[in-house]
Formats: structure tokens, sequence, C-alpha cells
């Protein structure tokens, strides 16, 4: 077992904004998508995620923990994987 003595103990303040996410207690299948979703589909289970996002308060802190983390899936702050990886592209240094 990895020793995480080293690391720095969690701190409510980085997750409390989950708390007030409009996702909270939705179905993740809404955000998430299933192995080999394509086309129609695709797009419209994602529409309807960012259509939750986009009543969220929260979006902002969301959008911001899934770019600092990397978030490889889902709808995070309104942005789908393809969107937050074209921001993270935009904001690197050349």
């Amino acid at each position: 077992m990895a020793d995480v003595s080293r690391l720095p103990a969690p701190r409510a303040s980085d997750w409390e904004w989950q708390l007030h996410g409009a996702c909270r207690g939705l179905d993740s299948a809404t955000f998430f998508h299933p192995e080999n979703e394509r086309g129609p589909s695709r797009a419209r289970r994602e529409r309807m995620a960012k259509e939750v996002c986009a009543r969220c308060p929260v979006t902002e802190a969301c959008l911001n923990w899934a770019l600092q983390t990397r978030e490889p899936y889902g709808v995070w702050g309104g942005r789908s994987t393809e969107e937050r990886a074209q921001l993270i592209k935009v904001a690197e240094p050349a």
C-alpha cells in the first residue's frame, strides 16, 4: 500500500461546491456516456446535461475543477469532454 501520510488532508472547501450542484441526486448517466454511444443519442444526452448545467449555481467551480484535474469523461460545468480538451489546448503555451 502506498504511503499517503505526506499528502495534505482533504479540505471541505475543495468539494463544498458539489453540494450545491443542480446535478446533485440526478442519474449520472445524463452526464457520462455509455460505451459506444454515438451520433444523435450522444448529442441528445449532452444537450440534456448542458440544460441542467445552465441552471446550476456552481457551473464555474465545476468547470474549473474539471479543467484542473483534466477530467477525461462526462459533461462538467456545461462543457463536454471535447470542449474541455479544446479549452485546455488553447490555454497551454505553444
